[in-house]
């Protein structure tokens, strides 16, 4: 990850503050590179509901096309739906004009590969090479096609419901709560649970260019959707960001279950069924990997960062993966996170077990996690407090292929227990996580070593 006046580059694509770093003349040269990345073949373009991102995405697909692109235009869709609809077309790439769970006065380019995945290391550098060069338009009997596609949501969603039992789903007639933060997934998601056929609740679901929480469907800022889930007597509520591949789960009784578990809950689904290899990422909660051994399927972690789970799964054929952060990779449905799949996935799972959330999720193994963040002043010499760090918990079981994770597993006042330290690749901050067997072990280990970088 680099960071250059305010500008963030990484794997997880390019994300600035709209009218400060994220400028017309950085929208010109990022388009204009991708052109040439995707050797002007077809480019497929969406955005989520940011007010910034019908100019961003105007102007992105404007110059892809001067450079001889023919761009399919799909408007105001969710991440996974254009990934789906680049190798549904068999497009060259993808755009994805969004900044995620950042705050609103951001946006991004999300960059999708001509496999519908996200560009990787080498994919990436070898783009931002691209940046630094000139390119030239084409002349006007060269120039590519700007053409709309309006059934992108439909193809998304039967892909997210072939490997379901629908009907099952259908007979239970769920009441669902839904927020979607007013971004990309309140209309789509909808359809989606229609075709399931749940009533819906419907919470922060108008596509307004304004988000009326926090962007991150962290416990914190869900408290309409569990105010509405005990109001409405709903049998579960989700809860998406503003581009809809992360989700987050609140039970019957009103209460986060936390995002963490989103996935666990399908892991556990899916490997009871037919075990297969997991793949998460260092930052991923232990219970998953204590669900991969209660059915004897293989596990393995990488560096956080959707791309690089997809990559190992890829590589594996792995049945399942993702990211804690509720982001579901399901290959039934496509390599990249997605809250439609994982909205089907605990659908079905409650239907066939004729359990509550809440009961599904005290059968699950249980950590308590701790995650925040410290804001870097320039210049912060993160690298020697980090290799102090490692110095003094040698002994441990170390893994630094991305930050530093410590598992302890030696006797003492944070054994059993593992903190996780790295840059973000989306924000100029180091984020701590830490996770324990309660609140007081997980807030003991995080406090610890997040004294450290003050």
């Amino acid at each position: 990850m680099t960071m250059q006046d305010g500008l963030m580059k990484s794997v997880s694509g390019i994300r600035g503050i709209v009218g400060e770093s994220l400028s017309p003349e950085l929208i010109l040269n990022v388009a204009a590179a991708f052109a040439r990345y995707c050797r002007y073949g077809t480019v497929v373009v969406g955005r989520d509901s940011r007010r910034t991102g019908g100019a961003i995405a105007g102007m992105t697909e404007s110059v892809l096309a001067l450079h001889g692109c023919d761009v399919v235009d799909l408007g105001i869709v969710p991440t996974p739906t254009v990934q789906v609809m680049v190798e549904h077309l068999g497009a060259s790439g993808g755009i994805v004009v969004s900044a995620s769970h950042n705050p609103i006065e951001w946006n991004a380019f999300k960059l999708v590969g001509k496999s519908g995945s996200f560009l990787g290391q080498k994919e990436i550098d070898r783009f931002f090479a691209l940046m630094e060069k000139e390119h030239k338009s084409k002349k006007w009997n060269s120039t590519g096609r700007i053409l709309s596609r309006t059934d992108a949501a439909d193809i998304h969603i039967e892909k997210a419901l072939a490997p379901v039992d629908s009907g099952l789903i259908a007979r239970r007639r769920f009441k669902v709560a839904l927020d979607s933060v007013n971004g990309a997934g309140s209309i789509i998601t909808q359809t989606l649970l229609s075709r399931l056929g749940c009533e819906i609740v419907p919470v922060h679901c108008e596509i307004t260019g304004i988000f009326p929480r926090g962007a991150e469907p962290l416990a914190e800022n869900l408290g309409d959707l569990c105010a509405s889930v005990k109001c409405s007597g709903a049998a579960i509520g989700f809860a998406q960001d503003p581009d809809a591949d992360r989700l987050a789960i609140v039970d019957e009784r009103g209460i986060p279950i936390g995002e963490e578990y989103t996935l666990a809950m399908v892991a556990e689904h899916l490997l009871s069924k037919k075990t297969g290899r997991v793949v998460v990422n260092l930052s991923t909660t232990r219970a998953i990997e204590d669900i991969a051994k209660r059915h004897d399927a293989l596990f393995t972690r990488t560096k956080v960062g959707e791309i690089n789970v997809v990559e190992q799964m890829r590589k594996s054929g792995a049945r399942i993966g993702g990211e804690g952060n509720g982001g579901v990779i399901a290959p039934e449905v496509h390599l990249g996170r997605d809250s439609l799949a994982g909205i089907s996935y605990v659908l079905e799972m409650m239907a066939e077990r004729g359990q509550s959330v809440s009961k599904i999720v005290e059968d699950l193994p249980r950590y308590i996690m701790k995650k925040g963040k410290v804001a870097l002043a320039p210049g912060s010499d993160t690298a020697s407090i980090i290799s102090g760090i490692r110095n003094e918990f040698g002994k441990e079981r170390i893994n630094d292929i991305d930050g530093l994770r410590i598992d302890f597993i030696k006797e003492g006042p944070f054994g059993g227990g593992w903190v996780h330290l790295r840059a973000s690749n989306t924000e100029p901050i180091f984020r701590i996580i830490a996770e324990g067997r309660d609140e007081n072990h997980a807030g003991a280990i995080y406090r610890h070593f997040a004294g450290m970088f003050r």
